[in-house]
């Protein structure tokens, strides 16, 4: 088997070809380029990690120290060791020639303190051995994700605005359209057969119920109710939202399998919440499969929860793309308006549910929802306004 040489390999056997004086003149230049690099990446606030297939440290810059308390001697600490919240067996895989995922994930640390972080995985690119791991402290922003929603409200109201006036810009001139035949027909025009008249407001009917629809699903995603919890079956909501969807995943020639846990147990909360980000997650995987593909839906479950996996054989996520699809109207998708990814974040932090997706550029992408079982719940902050009475929500 052929070994790949990576760029140090091939650097050194160049070097073995120049007369010395270039030899140390080309070492000189690699020493300040790197010291120039150091500076750079020191400077960040972002934690960079550099591993290779085995998970051993291979660099780190000082963030990554300070966020991870990381020792002295690396030789022997590997990647999982530090981030235990993190699934590596299945973003690695068992074969070296898949390693080139791009992953996404939050999760907690306990040492030094307790933080929030958020990571990601990005492959080096022509070396399928290494990966960068950059993360980031997101610990205040849960903590004011309340104000900050507040905060950027201006904003995102002008966002919607504009979103708004695209999306119902069709059903209001099919509406018109059909009222200013009625009204010609009263006026003494065209007389319309009973018949003809009662389709016609069907029609208007059906574009008033779309245009509610249109500006509910906005507004849900600015002024989203409280989550009412109790007792849900995941596997049961996820088979209503297929049921609703079938039409849609049918005419994209789309199959979907699901592989249930025998008997796995409930989770807490609220089912029509949840049943949207099960929508939301699904028509993003079929949409990510224009020509047809495959969508696979299993569950797991261990002692402190349950994992439930969307994994779609579409056109994958690139890292430029991975880096705005959470953002609040930011869409890669024609037609989209860039809030599905914000009502599923929100959603799962309401339920104290983690999440997170690994994808293959090309190949598909594995989107993973883990559900805490009651008594494991971790709620977000109260509102402001609750915090000052005393009134916090119920656990």
């Amino acid at each position: 088997m052929t070994v790949k040489k990576n760029f140090l390999d091939r650097f050194s056997e160049r070097l073995e070809d120049v007369d010395s004086g270039s030899r140390q003149a080309y070492i000189f230049r690699l020493m300040r380029e790197r010291g120039f690099l150091e500076t750079v990446f020191n400077a960040i606030e972002e934690g960079i990690l550099v591993i290779d297939r085995h998970l051993l440290i291979r660099y780190h810059n000082r963030a990554a120290q300070e966020l991870l308390a990381l020792p002295d001697d690396l030789s022997e600490v590997r990647a999982s060791q530090l981030l235990q919240g993190v699934d590596w067996a299945r973003i690695l895989g068992a074969d070296e020639k898949e390693w080139v995922r791009v992953a996404r994930q939050e999760f907690e640390i306990l040492y030094p303190v307790r933080r929030f972080l958020q990571f990601y995985l990005v492959p080096y690119p022509g070396d399928n051995t290494l990966a960068a791991v950059i993360f980031r402290d997101v610990t205040e922003s849960r903590a004011r994700a309340i104000s900050d929603i507040e905060h950027q409200k201006g904003e995102a109201i002008s966002m919607l605005a504009a979103g708004v006036a695209h999306e119902i810009g069709n059903p209001l001139n099919s509406l018109y359209l059909n009222l200013q035949i009625l009204d010609r027909s009263f006026a003494g025009g065209e007389a319309f057969s009973r018949e003809e008249a009662a389709e016609m407001i069907a029609a208007c009917k059906s574009e008033v119920e779309r245009l509610d629809s249109i500006i509910h699903g906005f507004l849900s995603a600015l002024r989203p109710g409280r989550p009412q919890f109790t007792q849900v079956d995941v596997a049961s909501l996820v088979t209503e939202v297929l049921n609703f969807m079938r039409a849609e995943i049918n005419a994209r020639l789309v199959s979907v399998e699901c592989e249930w846990e025998a008997q796995s147990r409930p989770v807490s909360g609220d089912p029509g919440q949840l049943k949207q980000v099960f929508y939301n997650v699904i028509r993003n995987a079929v949409q990510a499969m224009p020509n047809g593909g495959k969508l696979l839906i299993r569950s797991s479950s261990d002692a402190d929860g349950l994992t439930i996996e969307f994994a779609d054989s579409g056109t994958g996520i690139t890292p430029d793309e991975l880096g705005c699809m959470f953002k609040a109207f930011s869409t890669n998708r024609s037609g989209g308006n860039g809030i599905g990814m914000m009502v599923i974040e929100r959603i799962c932090r309401e339920h104290g549910a983690s999440f997170g997706l690994r994808s293959i550029p090309g190949k598909g992408t594995v989107f993973e929802i883990r559900f805490p079982f009651p008594g494991q719940r971790i709620r977000m902050l109260p509102p402001a306004s609750e915090q000052s009475t005393g009134n916090a929500p119920e656990q």
